[in-house]
């Protein structure tokens, strides 16, 4: 029978929350770092899939073997969680998933089925083929419950204890949903006294479910995936996403997969940390000057470098340098993203990025950083 100790170990972990100044000098304003690329899977899905997984062990009254079907992360949540409860997992991904990603789901012990143009086909065969024929099988929903949505807005109980500033945007990059109906609940259910932030959820272009939604002004199916960013891979995002873009406090917007790809090269440069292409969609937000079209109009130069915005560091681990390195040669000259001269290893001519503006570098002279607080960095003042 599959049971937890009296005081189960969760299977993720309270992340820590960062200033970047490479990040704020490029955007003008001050910008956090939500660092969820330290779960123990790699990514934010450790929390709702934890979550879920954690409750369905919780209420168990016999065997449990888990099945999951996943573009990739959710998937390896999947795996991470089972392994630390000490059950069995399959994951269905679809055939788009990478070699790299079925490495790490094998190194988990998971099994593997791939089958599918996208995760609806691959998600509907694990339902119909193995999870219906396994009277232990409990199904894992990588996006769309709210069990899923109750772990991921546990990242904002915790930016609250962590930032002693208001918090006027949040970024998250966009799939099924799972992520951001977790922040909007988490936001929409606590009070603000400096107002509720703006949850801005960004896609990539050709993974626009959501945005296409937003345009055509009804919950859309789209035909297929295009986007080099797989773990965005949802053609139509759940019905809860589709009703909070509706509300004010929710903003979609869309980037290229050139601007992604090109933000995970320019952000191991600049925090030294390696994200997939679905994370750079929430960067390239910072790096192409967005956030303050959608946040600060209207405001000095001065006004909005005190405003405060939290970009979701989501991970995902579909990433290594060879493919940092090929996304560098292929979409260096289409993005207006553009990386440091002298930080390629490749011997071509970089372009230069343009100076932060004087009066955000004097003012940042002064800037006082926390310390540790147990495994948590806390900022006590503005940048």
């Amino acid at each position: 029978m599959a049971s937890l100790g009296s005081q189960p170990k969760l299977p993720w972990i309270k992340t820590p929350c960062i200033g970047s100044l490479p990040l704020s000098r490029i955007a003008g304003c001050n910008i956090l770092l939500k660092l969820e690329n330290l779960q123990p899977s790699g990514s934010f899905k450790a929390r709702g899939i934890g979550n879920y997984m954690t409750r369905a062990v919780e209420s168990a009254v016999g065997a449990v073997h888990f099945y999951c079907s996943s573009a990739g992360n959710a998937g390896l949540a999947c795996a991470t969680a089972a392994l630390s409860l000490g059950l069995p997992a399959t994951i269905a991904v679809p055939t788009s998933t990478t070699d790299f990603m079925k490495r790490q789901l094998l190194e988990k012990g998971a099994q593997i089925h791939q089958v599918g143009a996208n995760w609806a086909e691959a998600d509907a065969y694990l339902r119909q083929e193995l999870l219906a024929k396994d009277p232990t099988g409990v199904y894992v929903p990588p996006f769309d419950h709210p069990l899923v949505w109750d772990g991921a807005a546990t990242i904002i109980d915790e930016l609250r204890d962590q930032v002693d500033v208001p918090i006027d945007g949040i970024v998250c990059c966009v799939g099924g949903g799972g992520l951001v109906n977790g922040l909007m609940q988490g936001v929409e259910s606590l009070p603000w006294s400096d107002g509720k932030p703006k949850v801005i959820a960004v896609e990539t272009i050709g993974a626009h479910s959501l945005h296409a939604s937003v345009q055509a002004k009804e919950h859309v199916t789209l035909p297929k995936i295009t986007s080099i960013a797989t773990s965005l891979g949802a053609i139509r995002v759940s019905e809860q996403t589709w009703k909070w873009s509706q509300s004010p406090t929710m903003e979609s917007m869309v980037v290229s997969d050139a601007d992604a790809a090109m933000s995970c090269v320019r952000f191991a440069n600049d925090a030294r940390i390696l994200v997939e292409a679905s994370c750079g969609a929430t960067l390239a937000v910072a790096y192409r000057g967005d956030l303050r079209n959608i946040l600060g109009q209207g405001l000095s130069d001065e006004e909005w470098s005190r405003k405060n915005v939290v970009l979701v560091v989501c991970g995902g681990t579909n990433m290594d340098l060879d493919m940092l390195e090929a996304y560098k040669k292929k979409y260096a000259s289409q993005s207006s993203i553009k990386v440091e001269v002298g930080s390629s290893n490749t011997g071509e001519e970089e372009t230069p990025i343009s100076q932060p503006d004087q009066h955000l570098v004097e003012r940042r002279k002064d800037d006082t950083w926390a310390g540790v607080d147990g495994k948590e960095v806390v900022l006590r003042s503005r940048l």
